[in-house]
C-alpha cells in the first residue's frame, strides 16, 4: 500500500489524520508486504515539547553565560562535523550517541564532569538534537541545563569564536 492509498482511502471524518499524517513507511523486516508504520508527530513537535521543559538560551545569551566559570559549554555533535565545520574554543565535545551513557553515575561510562553540579548548555549544528538532549539529561535528573537556539550556526552568525578541529593521527 503506497501512501497515496493510505491518504486517500481516509474519510472525510478522518481530515485531522490526515492533516497529522507526517509520514508513511515500510516496516524493515516485511518492507514490500504491505504493512506500514505511520509517524504521527515529527521532529519539529519534539523539539517544541523540548524546548518547552527546558531552557532555550540566544547565541548572544550563551556568550554571557560562558563568562561564569560554573558553565560548561556541551557540543553534541558528531565528531566529523567538528572536523568539517570546525568548534567553539573550550567546548567539551559529548557525542549525542553517549550522552545518556556519560551522565548517568550508575553507567560505566560516566564522566565526572557531569557529577559538578555545573550549568550544562548544550549545542549541535542547528538546536534541534541539542533541545532533544537537553530535555533527556534534564529528565534524568541533570541540572541546570540549556540549549543554544540555532546551535553552531547561530553562534557563527552571531559572531562566536570559532577554532579548526582537525581529526587525531
Amino acid at each position: 500500500m503506497s501512501f497515496h492509498n493510505v491518504s486517500n482511502s481516509l474519510t472525510t471524518e478522518d481530515t485531522q489524520l490526515k492533516k497529522n499524517l507526517l509520514f508513511v513507511c515500510y516496516d524493515a523486516k516485511d518492507f514490500g508486504k504491505g504493512n506500514i508504520i505511520m509517524i504521527t508527530k515529527g521532529i519539529k513537535e519534539l523539539c517544541a515539547e523540548a524546548e518547552s521543559e527546558i531552557e532555550t538560551l540566544s547565541a548572544e545569551e550563551v556568550k554571557r553565560a560562558l563568562k561564569r566559570p560554573d558553565t560548561k559549554l556541551i557540543d553534541i555533535r558528531d565528531i566529523r562535523e567538528l572536523w568539517r565545520e570546525g568548534a567553539i574554543p573550550n567546548a567539551i565535545h559529548a557525542p549525542r550517541g553517549m550522552l545518556e551513557f556519560w551522565v548517568d553515575p550508575n553507567s560505566p561510562y560516566h564522566k565526572k564532569l557531569f557529577a559538578t553540579g555545573e550549568k550544562f548548555i548544550f549545542f549541535c549544528a542547528g538546536g534541534m538534537r541539542s533541545a532533544l538532549a537537553a530535555q533527556t539529561v534534564q529528565n534524568m535528573g541533570l541540572k541546570p541545563v540549556a540549549h543554544m537556539a540555532g546551535g553552531y550556526g547561530a553562534w557563527v552568525k552571531a559572531g562566536g569564536e570559532t577554532e579548526e578541529k582537525k581529526p587525531k593521527d
